[in-house]
């Protein structure tokens, strides 16, 4: 078959093929866009999450994926066929696409059993292969010892393991998932989307998830799509949106960052801690620096406050890591308040002086925000 290629907001061009394409798609509600020109594609296997703010249009994405919205613009194919497309083109119900869906309220019916919750889309299917499907994906999920129990007799984890086993007991082609995890407290959470991952890998379904969460999404994807106002911002791998943000929105989704702001000289921007390097900036542009609190770290001083020095204000543990805050002086004579996290027990005294070393890995400049 010969192969057509989608380019991608001026990233590599994507092979149509298995999986799932969006294709520069679409959408508006009463005359406000809220997806504007998405363009994506999720290879066999591979996880892919939409992530941004609330209101950001990941949500209404998901659904044009799966069918539940119809694009106004643009097209969706699924295994290189072409199951939606706007302006009155074709548009494949959600029933008929071979999809998986797993949303944040689980579903399940009170009044069926875990066996017949996950035979719920396999009413067609022989019995005896009915059956033995059904005993596969619950091992799969580890939950072959409770297929007579009612939802009401499990935690929040179990009933999202068993929405899981409904969703994939069809084999799908494709998994939805939208904000799955949401419902569960921080610690179930951790070990519930552990496991939902190793099962979506061990069955090598194309999977496209919504989350609100930086960190579910880098723990989760292989790629992350970051949205906003309806259009995605950059697309990549976690670590790439992690380092190598595009703009200063990505680098302050990813958490907290000290800000500082300062103006271009021989292509270079002053810190307190040292000078780096503004490329693409013009001479004499107003420029914003992002410094992750992990890129200033920190060692006990060897003398009084100088370049390159700060003084602690506070020192707060947090578990895995420690958060110094700092006042230190900037070009102007201004004091700055910013912070370092350390990793571990790291608590400094108050009014200490610490000499502070910059990773410039962790450090991003952008044009100055206008207004």
């Amino acid at each position: 078959m010969k192969e057509t290629r989608i380019v991608l907001d001026g990233t590599a061009p994507v092979t149509e093929g298995e999986g799932l394409v969006l294709d520069d798609v679409g959408h508006s509600y009463g005359g406000r866009v809220v997806v504007d020109g998405v363009s994506l594609a999720v290879e066999p296997g591979e996880l892919v999450c939409l992530l941004g703010p609330s209101g950001c249009g990941k949500t209404t994405t998901l659904r044009i994926a799966a069918g539940l919205e119809r694009p106004e613009t643009g097209r969706v194919m699924l295994n290189r066929r072409v199951v939606s497309q706007g302006q009155g083109g074709v548009h494949i119900p959600p029933e008929d696409r071979n999809v998986g869906f797993l949303f944040q309220d689980y579903a399940l019916f009170p009044h069926l059993s875990v066996f017949d919750n996950v035979a719920f889309g396999l009413r067609h299917w022989p019995v005896a292969e009915r059956r033995q499907r059904i005993h596969e994906v619950l091992v799969q999920v580890g939950m072959e010892a409770y297929a007579s129990a009612y939802p009401h007799m499990l935690s929040g984890g179990q009933q999202q393991r068993i929405a899981l086993a409904r969703a994939l007991a069809p084999g799908p082609r494709l998994m939805l998932l939208d904000e799955p995890f949401s419902g569960l407290d921080s610690r179930l959470r951790d070990q519930v989307r552990d496991q939902t991952l190793h099962v979506l890998k061990e069955a090598g379904v194309s999977t496209l998830m919504v989350t609100h969460d930086p960190e579910e999404a880098m723990f989760m994807a292989d790629r992350i799509a970051l949205m906003r106002d309806g259009r995605i911002v950059q697309l990549g791998r976690p670590v790439d949106l992690y380092c190598n943000p595009v703009e200063a929105f990505v680098a302050n989704f990813f958490g907290e960052v000290n800000r500082i702001t300062g103006k271009v000289r021989g292509g270079e921007v002053e810190t307190p801690f040292g000078r780096l390097s503004a490329p693409g900036l013009g001479e004499g542009a107003e420029a914003e620096i992002l410094i992750r609190p992990e890129a200033l770290f920190l060692s006990p001083a060897e003398g009084d406050e100088g370049d390159g020095a700060a003084k602690v204000v506070a020192s707060r543990l947090l578990g895995r890591s420690s958060l110094v805050h700092l006042c230190v002086g900037d070009a102007q004579g201004a004091h700055l308040h910013l912070h370092s996290r350390m990793p571990g027990r790291f608590l400094p005294a108050e009014d200490e002086i610490m000499k502070v070393r910059l990773d410039r890995g962790q450090c991003f400049v952008f044009p100055a925000q206008k207004g």
